[in-house]
């Protein structure tokens, strides 16, 4: 009996230490299929979002249309219709401790790429482009954030019976109007200078603005509320002012300055830029909740008007991430929605809430802030049409929204279905309808009239300002910084830019540009320009300087794309260092011009420009003789000796 029940023992044991062993491979596979699941479904995100992001560009539509309803497909709609076991392809938390981000990780991460975006929002804000729109500006973050905030709170309760609480909370998320969206609306519709930078600013500075308000109403809510809340929300408010601002310009100035004193490697200015924006924006929340925002806005508007010299390259590898971290946060948190959270919408109370946000409450905020500026009547009107919510409003609604649900606040769940389709809905609203009607108030520019001139030497810069004198838009870009820094000292537009870069054609600020003018000492850089932007600039007219080759050789191949029929860049420059003034003279017949033309010619130092006819209106040469326009009348502008 001893020796049988010391043998069960041992089996006992063995059993034992097989069922442990069994357990932890089972936990092992367990864990080894959700990391396989988990890399996967991150995969699956980023190759997705970057599909997305090529469709948008292809149809020439916003990125965040195709990213929602990717998101929606992969999420909620494949667990409805697509899966038996009601399983989404892609889950960013499952049973609220796995998946991809469990527990917080999800609004943690979306936190931090916010920050990021906002960021490089921020460095893009210069503040030349508010000249004469900075009013306008201020009070649409101030006085029409307000009007969104009341009004839509006011039609959140009555239209869906929801508590004061849940409606403001809503309608706080919902002032901003996303940078991501506006952008590539406007990029395709040639607007005055002036309306695009309105909306550019509008969309970036208003971020902070409206998340900071959605937090004083979500910790109102937490709180309960009362007659202390107010003293708090002050206190609260102060705090994320002093610190946003204070962090984000202090060390916006450090980095400069590290950068600049070149104490920071090359190949790692852009990882070392990107872990100071995350610090700065950790840092700031740390002393005050919800500030991080404010600071990395600020860090990236003083950086972007400040003299960091690699200003570009920041902005190149900050727009690559921005864009990535855009793709992945849109299909994480359209596919974290439910079914059940999107059928609470599907009533006439939808419609209702969404056609009086876009008709009455973001018109009335505009025209009060508007409200005796420069802006014309229909400039207001395209202005209050464009208003496209982005991924702050819908990146907060998810992280507050589930954080009231799990307090059994009442309402909560209409929060993140209610903001996502504010977002969804005036994005493919904006996205399908802005180029008609801009159109159909006026606003749309049949004659781009604006000049882009390549290269701001000292011809270009005399050239330049003796165009603007005329009223007219002239705008410098040059790789010389040196060039840029003193056009913009004579009061000129002036950017610097590399012309073998891509980005050009997408600055919205150049909408207006119908003539392009290539005026560089580099030949190569002139036929560049001609050959890759005529059609985009161009559009009345791309003119260069003739290469020395082609004065030698008396090639005329390319007449009609000539600056000046027989001038090369040496000849301008002579004529402008010896005597740097414009003249104008009156023809009176095509004899008087020929012989004129003539004379310029065979003095060395002296260059045919310009045709200026009835109304100011401004000819190069070449394109004057080509349309064969009466001579009598005119006016010959020539740079040089006078004659």
């Amino acid at each position: 009996d001893v020796e049988r029940s010391r043998g069960l023992g041992d089996v006992y044991k063995r059993q034992k230490l097989n069922f442990r062993l069994l357990l932890s491979l089972t936990i092992f596979c367990t864990l080894e299929i959700n990391i396989l699941i988990d890399m996967l479904e991150l995969a699956g995100i980023i190759i997705l979002g970057i599909l997305a992001q090529w469709v948008a560009w292809r149809f020439k539509i916003p990125a965040i249309l195709p990213l929602i309803l990717i998101g929606l497909l992969v999420g909620p709609i494949a667990a409805e219709f697509l899966t038996d076991d009601k399983t989404k392809y892609i889950e960013p938390i499952w049973n609220g401790t796995y998946g991809l981000f469990p527990g917080d990780g999800l609004y943690y991460f979306v936190s931090l790429a916010i920050s990021i975006i906002l960021f490089e929002g921020g460095l893009t804000l210069k503040r030349d482009e508010i000249k004469n729109v900075g009013p306008v500006i201020t009070k649409l973050i101030t006085l029409g954030s307000s009007v969104t905030f009341f009004g839509a709170g006011f039609l959140a309760h009555y239209i869906f019976d929801l508590s004061w609480e849940i409606s403001f909370l809503f309608s706080g998320l919902i002032i901003v109007t996303g940078p991501t969206v506006i952008t590539p609306i406007l990029r395709n519709i040639p607007l005055r200078k002036d309306i695009s930078a309105v909306l550019k600013w509008e969309g970036i500075l208003i971020d902070p603005i409206g998340a900071l308000v959605a937090v004083l109403v979500f910790e109102f809510i937490s709180v309960g509320g009362g007659s202390g809340f107010t003293k708090t929300a002050l206190t609260e408010f102060g705090k994320i002012l002093l610190f946003g601002t204070s962090f984000g310009f202090t060390f916006a100035h450090a980095l400069t300055f590290v950068i600049n004193k070149k104490w920071i490697p090359h190949y790692l200015l852009n990882v070392v830029s990107l872990s100071t924006v995350l610090f700065v924006f950790v840092e700031s929340e740390i002393f005050a909740h919800e500030s991080g925002l404010l600071a990395v806005v600020v860090m990236g508007m003083v950086l972007g008007n400040g003299k960091l010299k690699n200003l570009k390259e920041l902005l190149y590898f900050k727009e690559s991430l921005s864009v990535l971290l855009i793709s992945i946060l849109f299909i994480l948190l359209s596919a974290n929605i439910n079914m059940v959270d999107l059928m609470l919408l599907y009533n006439w109370k939808t419609v209702l809430l969404f056609f009086l946000i876009v008709l009455i409450i973001r018109p009335l905020g505009v025209f009060i802030s508007t409200y005796k500026s420069n802006l014309k009547f229909k400039e207001k009107l395209f202005i209050s049409w464009v208003g496209p919510r982005g991924i702050v409003a819908a990146g907060i609604a998810s992280l507050f929204g589930s954080k009231l649900l799990k307090q059994g606040v009442e309402g909560a769940e209409y929060i993140t279905p209610l903001v996502f389709m504010i977002v969804l809905g005036t994005v493919l609203l904006n996205a399908t309808t802005a180029r008609l009607f801009a159109k159909i108030v006026g606003v749309f520019l049949k004659n781009s009239d604006g000049i882009l001139i390549v290269g701001a030497s000292k011809a270009s810069r005399l050239i330049a300002n003796y165009l603007q004198n005329l009223e007219k838009r002239v705008v410098l870009i040059d790789a010389n910084s040196s060039f840029i820094e003193e056009s913009n000292k004579q009061g000129l537009e002036a950017y610097v830019v590399n012309i073998y870069d891509d980005d050009l054609t997408d600055n919205i600020e150049l909408n207006d540009i119908g003539y392009l003018i290539a005026l560089s000492g580099s030949d190569a850089v002139n036929k560049f320009a001609i050959n890759n932007f005529a059609t985009t600039f161009g559009e009345h007219g791309s003119f260069r300087l003739i290469s020395a080759e082609e004065v030698k050789s008396q090639d005329y191949k390319y007449k009609n794309q000539f600056f000046t029929p027989k001038d090369d860049y040496i000849n301008l420059s002579e004529a402008v260092r010896d005597f740097p003034n414009l003249y104008e003279i009156i023809i009176d017949s095509e004899e008087d011009y020929k012989q004129t033309l003539e004379k310029l010619h065979n003095q060395l130092e002296s260059v045919p420009l310009f045709v200026k006819t009835t109304g100011n209106n401004i000819l190069v040469i070449t394109e004057f003789e080509s349309k064969k326009l009466p001579k009598k009348g005119i006016t010959l502008i020539y740079v040089g000796q006078k004659i």
